[in-house]
Parts: structure tokens; sequence; C-alpha cells
């Protein structure tokens, strides 16, 4: 069974909010990258478009927009996502996803880019 929490961001009004989503719906974001759009109706926000920017797997591993496929790669890294550095020129081997979701992502970073979130959910 594919379950995910949905992250809605609005950055009009500076808050987030978590949604579940069950399957039959989880099963229609399978396959979709970072960067594209999906209706909000999924998570019962109708009139609401997001856009996917990011998420993590079961283990926290972070989703990287420019990696290609949902597996796992241990890339050497400078800069975020999936790390910070704390001084100039610092690198270091992370192990990351790929933009794509998969049934091993638990959770899934949006934003709203057309609509507006409800006052009351």
């Amino acid at each position: 069974m594919v379950k995910f929490k949905v992250v809605v961001s609005d950055p009009k009004k500076g808050i987030a909010k978590s949604f579940e989503v069950d399957e039959p719906f989880s099963l229609s974001l399978i396959g979709m990258k970072i960067g594209d759009i999906i209706d909000g109706s999924i998570i019962n926000l109708p009139d609401v478009k997001l856009k996917i920017t990011g998420g993590s797997d079961f283990a926290g591993f972070p989703m990287i927009p420019y990696l290609p496929g949902g597996k796992k790669y241990r890339i050497l890294m400078s800069h975020p996502p999936g790390f910070i550095p704390k001084e100039d020129g610092q690198r270091k081997r992370k192990t990351v996803r790929g933009n794509t979701i998969t049934a091993d992502i638990v959770q899934i970073n949006t934003v709203i880019v057309e609509g507006d979130l409800p006052a009351d959910k």
C-alpha cells in the first residue's frame, strides 16, 4: 500500500500544511518528477495547482532535482539541497535520491502556484 505525506506550502501566507494521501490517489503521483504541476483535488483542495519541489524517502534521504530517476545515488556535494557546507569549499559524499517519485518516497514537498489554502483546513 502506497501512502504519501504531502506538505503544501503557501508562500503568500507563509504557512505550510500537511496532508495524507492514500490509494488510489497516491498511485497517480508515482512517476511524477520535481517541477511537475499536480491538481490539488487529490488532497481535497479543489481549484488549487501544486508544484512538486522535492521530498524524502523512508530513510530521510532528500530528492535532488538534477538527478534522473528514482534510485539512490552517493555523490560528492558542495551545495544544497542535501548538504549545507559549514565553510567555503567544503565538500562531502552524501546519499540522495533522484527527481522521480517512487514507492520508496514518504514525503512530497509542494508549493501553491495557483489558488489559495483555505483557512479551515
